[in-house]
């Protein structure tokens, strides 16, 4: 019985790599080429070698689309991670807390997370880091300073974009609104912050970061009958960190 040469096996396989690249199967072929150049897969048997390359394609998939994900966040801070928290300051920081957090059950269960803390106590950086957490581990982010929201929704309501807008927002697993209580909303931007808030409930997870204690936040939206609204749908199965400014 005649064994295969290497050339003949590369002639051989270079047919299924174009079928490969038609079928966009990127990761299966790495795989197959990196096998093609180890001789130490020879060793294994058919099923192993197949489950080795499709086990390629599966974390292929997985990388690129965490990628994505954390292209279409558009993070402030692109990146915090959760691992380079720094828990020696004294800025109010729960181990336990964070580490759940980090689990992400709560995005998972939609439940909100309000961050608050002063000017420089680390709100946005906390925020990004726990949001690039939950691309990672496959959630759909969107990164919005309330300012900038609110510019956008005035654009979306005069070239006729304002439902594509909701509903892009209503999609996002995660929206972290940056920068809460910088502007003053009109009954219209409340009216409309409303929106958002309801097509989240019990489907999307809402992180604010804020220098406002949350105490205020009424006062702070104004029209008593909306603020209740607003509030009900954000405070409502929260979770709360209050950072401290340890500068």
């Amino acid at each position: 019985m005649m064994l295969t040469t290497t050339t003949e096996k590369t002639m051989l396989t270079n047919p299924t790599i174009e079928t490969l690249k038609t079928l966009k199967l990127q990761g299966m072929i790495q795989a197959l080429e990196e096998q093609q150049k180890n001789p130490a897969v020879n060793a294994l048997s058919f099923e192993e070698r197949v489950a080795l390359i499709v086990d390629r394609e599966r974390l292929y998939r997985d990388n690129q689309r965490r990628t994505r994900l954390l292209r279409g966040a558009h993070l402030k801070v692109a990146a915090a991670c959760v691992e380079d928290i720094n828990y020696k300051a004294a800025r109010g920081l729960d181990k336990r807390q964070i580490a759940a957090l980090a689990g992400g059950e709560w995005i998972r269960r939609s439940q909100n997370l309000l961050i608050t803390g002063a000017t420089g106590s680390g709100k946005t950086w906390l925020a990004c880091a726990l949001a690039q957490q939950a691309c990672r581990q496959g959630a759909s982010v969107l990164y919005w300073r309330v300012p900038r929201l609110i510019d956008e929704l005035h654009v979306a309501h005069g070239d006729g974009s304002y439902i594509k807008f909701l509903k892009t927002m209503a999609k996002a697993s995660l929206i972290v609104l940056d920068d809460w209580g910088l502007t003053a909303f009109s009954t219209q931007d409340r009216a409309d912050l409303l929106e958002i808030l309801d097509d989240r409930i019990n489907v999307g997870s809402t992180l604010i970061a804020s220098q406002l204690p949350v105490d205020t936040w009424h006062a702070y939206l104004g029209e008593p009958t909306l603020a209740d609204a607003i509030l009900d749908r954000l405070v409502h199965q929260s979770h709360r960190i209050e950072l401290k400014n340890t500068g």
